[in-house]
């Protein structure tokens, strides 16, 4: 077979469920069988989950970023960019490349796997004033502004202003939103000790979320538990109430009150990639439809997963759509790697069936609450099996050693609360990290696609 002729698969998105996908494709597809291609911004897969402890310094960037390229034995091509839009009907994905070059590739299997972005309301000034925790980049950010507050605090001589760089407000209730005012909240505990002219009384972390539970899948045991841990930290935490206005020097909630801050960190949940609006296919709550084989129906070669899909949770039943959870893209993508090669091969696709296995939440230090298999554990045991459950689904020993080695550093040595320059004079906000109007809609996708013709 010459290149020409062998199908080409393309993958869109280096997530949990991408990366899986390609990775299973490479193994179990010889060379001259099919061409795969991935297309990422980055040549890293993130583990998510760990995003918070990059926040807090327990853990350093690289780390959490797991290099695709690291191994020669992957033979995968890799688009630096982002797709931005979709044409079924041409088979041809449009893509925004890291030097802003618009590129049409061709495909005969497609794997949607762009993940999600920050679910963002029309809140007066929430894009302008808040910060996200969806990327490395914002982590880091989030680090350097943290610390930051604390440096100016400590210099200023106007007590109103060091009163407002003390406060700090967390929107989202669910795992991100509350392992990242953990986390970051004994950053603060710690490092307002190096500061000896700040009151330590005067720092205040707010957690607020519009639900009437916080993380109500663990159960009330453990959420009431959860909270309780915090709350025993000084973590002020509302619930039933929201953002109303967000401003540069104060939030105002949704109950009326008004908080003097400089930090609103928004983490409120998450929708499905804005490239799914732009096949003009069926969606199920901005998530595309599929089969439990996670195919497109009435689109061969079509393929999606993960955050962006409306995958049947087949073990649930009762009409349930898998949870946007690593756990479930993990599988995901060694499920619908199977299933393209078995389109490929003429051969029957199997739907996908996972249970859930459970759920972790790390809060940081000694404190933790899980629920693996049912079992609801609290204290040490929860962080060992959290910790345990991090590490081992990290894709390489070399991540894996990188994030051991920073947890004992920490442990034992703990933080410097060194700012690395990520704050500049121009701040960063979520409208500047995610690239939401990027995408095309369905009919300059094709207008792009039939403009340039369609490459071979």
């Amino acid at each position: 077979m010459n290149t020409v002729t062998r199908p080409r698969i393309l993958v869109v998105g280096a997530g949990f469920a991408g990366v899986e996908c390609v990775r299973r494709l490479e193994r179990k597809l010889s060379p001259d069988e099919a061409d795969v291609t991935l297309v990422t911004p980055f040549a890293y897969q993130l583990y998510l989950p760990l995003l918070p402890q990059v926040a807090s310094g327990v853990l350093t960037p690289q780390s959490i970023a797991v290099s695709l390229r690291r191994s020669k034995k992957y033979r995968t091509r890799i688009i630096p960019g982002g797709a931005i839009g979709v044409d079924l009907k041409s088979k041809v994905c449009v893509i925004r490349t890291i030097t802003d070059e618009i590129v049409n590739e061709p495909y005969d299997y497609i794997v949607l796997a762009p993940g999600s972005i920050t679910r963002t309301f029309d809140i007066p000034g929430l894009t302008d004033h808040a910060f996200g925790m969806k990327t490395l980049a914002e982590a880091a950010y989030i680090r350097d502004h943290v610390i930051s507050q604390l440096d100016l605090a400590d210099a200023s001589q106007d007590p109103v202003e060091r009163a407002s760089r003390l406060q700090f407000v967390v929107v989202g209730g669910g795992y991100a939103g509350t392992e990242t005012a953990a986390c970051l909240q004994r950053l603060t505990h710690a490092a307002v000790k190096r500061y000896p002219r700040l009151d330590p009384g005067l720092i205040k972390w707010h957690l607020i979320d519009i639900a009437p539970k916080l993380m109500p899948e663990l159960g009330d045991k453990l959420g009431s538990s959860a909270q309780e841990i915090l709350r025993r930290r000084g973590i002020e935490i509302s619930l039933g109430t929201s953002i109303a206005k967000a401003g540069p020097e104060e939030v105002t909630f949704t109950d009326g009150r008004v908080i003097p801050t400089r930090t609103l960190i928004w983490t409120a949940g998450v929708v499905a990639s804005p490239l799914i609006a732009t096949l003009g296919a069926e969606t199920v709550k901005g998530r595309l439809a599929v089969a439990p084989e996670m195919n497109l129906p009435g689109d061969d070669g079509v393929f999606a997963l993960g955050d962006s899909a409306a995958v049947p949770d087949l073990a649930k039943g009762d009409g349930a759509m898998c949870p946007p959870t690593a756990q479930h893209a993990l599988r995901q993508g060694k499920h619908v790697a199977d299933n393209v090669i078995a389109s490929l091969r003429g051969q029957a696709m199997k739907p996908y069936v996972h249970k859930d296995l459970g759920l972790v939440v790390d809060l940081g230090g000694t404190d933790a609450v899980s629920k693996p298999l049912g079992i609801e554990l609290r204290g040490l045991p929860a962080q060992a099996v959290a910790r345990g459950y991090h590490w081992s689904a990290l894709r390489t020993n070399v991540a894996k050693t990188r994030v051991m080695t920073n947890w004992l550093l920490n442990a034992v040595a703990g933080d410097d609360f060194v700012r690395t320059g990520f704050q500049a004079r121009k701040a960063a906000r979520l409208k500047d990290f995610e690239y939401t109007d990027a995408y095309l809609t369905p009919e300059q996708v094709r207008a792009q696609v039939e403009g340039s013709g369609r490459p071979e």
